[in-house]
């Protein structure tokens, strides 16, 4: 029979389904598909599946995302943006206007800032990351939806002439504690940069950074979004609170997650 991935995605092979799962792979049958249409060929099926299965996320194997209802580019080496955030980036649009002027900070893809220019009219988005292969990922995810990517440590990166202009910050900062990341599946702390994953001694060292600096980015009445844990929000949100915003944790039990969302009054 000759190669036709979309004959094929209907009826994974199950070679390639019982090598999916003999790696570990929990959804085999739903990768299979999506390696089989992604592949140009057999040899190329053959090379992913390979790459899978030696436990490379099957983001970087691919190439893409799917996050919020959008194809998002992953590059080799970057932070795979998670299904949970889509919680948090919800949050975001709900809350913002159109035309605002908005951040993406340690933006890994961009995805945060490509569902913002997707959902709101008129929105200014500029994203930034301390890492150049984030860095030119979220380029090509952002710079065709007309935002803006800078590379820098935090606020540093930024422009300026965005001082007390931003009315939603998102700050999608790492939150692992150090001693913890070493229990990361394996596909996250091989293949995942270690400075969007390891959030200090207490998860908190970076949040905290991202506090201090932030009332003097926020608009009045600007909002900062950020992602934490269940049992880091209360200190979280004292964080944020200690630098004159008022903050509250919100979680969702459907997609298990906890976002603290941060005011400037």
């Amino acid at each position: 029979m000759s190669w036709s991935p979309r004959s094929r995605r209907s009826l994974p092979d199950l070679e390639i389904v019982a090598r999916l799962r003999a790696a570990g792979c929990v959804f085999a049958e739903e990768e299979a598909e999506l390696l089989t249409a992604a592949a140009a060929g057999p040899a190329e099926l053959d090379a992913m599946v390979r790459r899978r299965a030696g436990g490379l996320p099957l983001e970087h194997v691919v190439g893409w995302a799917e996050f919020a209802g959008l194809r998002i580019a992953v590059d080799a080496g970057v932070f795979v943006p998670r299904r949970r955030t889509e919680f948090l980036v919800g949050l975001a649009v709900e809350r913002a206007r159109p035309g605002a002027v908005c951040v993406d900070l340690c933006c890994g893809t961009g995805a945060a800032g490509a569902v913002l220019l997707a959902s709101l009219p008129g929105v200014e988005v500029h994203a930034a990351d301390v890492e150049p292969a984030a860095v030119a990922c979220a380029r090509r995810n952002l710079e065709p939806r007309g935002g803006l990517v800078y590379e820098g440590d935090l606020f540093a990166a930024l422009p300026g002439e965005l001082r007390g202009r931003v009315e939603v910050l998102v700050a999608n900062v790492p939150y692992v504690p150090t001693g913890e990341v070493g229990l990361l599946p394996p596909e996250a702390r091989d293949h995942e940069p270690m400075v969007a994953l390891d959030g200090g001694a207490d998860g908190l060292e970076v949040l905290r950074r991202v506090a201090r600096e932030a009332p003097a980015w926020l608009a009045p009445g600007g909002r900062l979004f950020f992602e934490t844990s269940e049992g880091q929000a209360p200190e979280a949100v004292a964080a944020v609170t200690a630098q004159g915003l008022a903050a509250r944790a919100v979680t969702s039990e459907e997609w298990w997650a906890t976002v603290v969302v941060a005011t400037r009054p």
